[in-house]
């Protein structure tokens, strides 16, 4: 994706320094701030436009975004992402355009799964993890998955969702052949 253009990598490094803020952030703090997302969006849009028409390129951000929005809120409906995770894929989006949005989607979620099972071993809750996940299988009731109030990990103890996200959008445009 960067490589295509002259000014290409200038405008990948500026993607990339912003998503590994985010990741940054995520990960002391479990928050991405919402001045990083308005600064991804306001420059992807930037971006877009630099590197395709003005119809176009707005048209493609706006597309990434909204595709990046539709595609996590459904997660943080469910309890199990946090609001500045879907806006920071969002605003990932408005860079990637619709298509590598969805490609990164996929991504990102092979990388979140590797990471939560990493984070669940780490924190000795992988068996309870996996007895809850069947019980909720064979009973049909999705809502055990979801943790009540009560019994809700606290901030520090949250996967950092954020890194799994930028590593999806990452390794889309860096490698923008990737399942596609």
């Amino acid at each position: 994706m960067f490589m295509e253009s002259p000014h290409g990598p200038v405008w990948g490094v500026l993607f990339t320094a912003l998503l590994l803020m985010g990741c940054v952030t995520d990960v002391r703090v479990r928050r991405i701030p919402n001045a990083l997302v308005l600064v991804l969006i306001a420059s992807g849009l930037c971006y877009s436009v630099a590197s395709r028409s003005l119809g176009t390129g707005v048209g493609s951000s706006v597309a990434g975004l909204l595709l990046g929005f539709a595609i996590w809120i459904v997660f943080y409906l469910a309890g199990v992402l946090g609001a500045g995770d879907v806006k920071f894929f969002s605003a990932a989006g408005t860079w990637l355009g619709p298509s590598a949005t969805w490609r990164a989607a996929l991504v990102a979620g092979v990388v979140g799964g590797v990471l939560a099972v990493f984070f669940l071993v780490r924190e000795r809750r992988l068996s309870r993890t996996l007895r809850r996940m069947a019980l909720a299988a064979s009973s049909g009731a999705v809502e055990l998955l979801g943790e009540t109030p009560e019994g809700r990990a606290s901030s520090r103890q949250r996967l950092p969702y954020g890194v799994a996200l930028a590593a999806g959008a990452l390794a889309v445009a860096w490698l923008p052949g990737l399942l596609g």
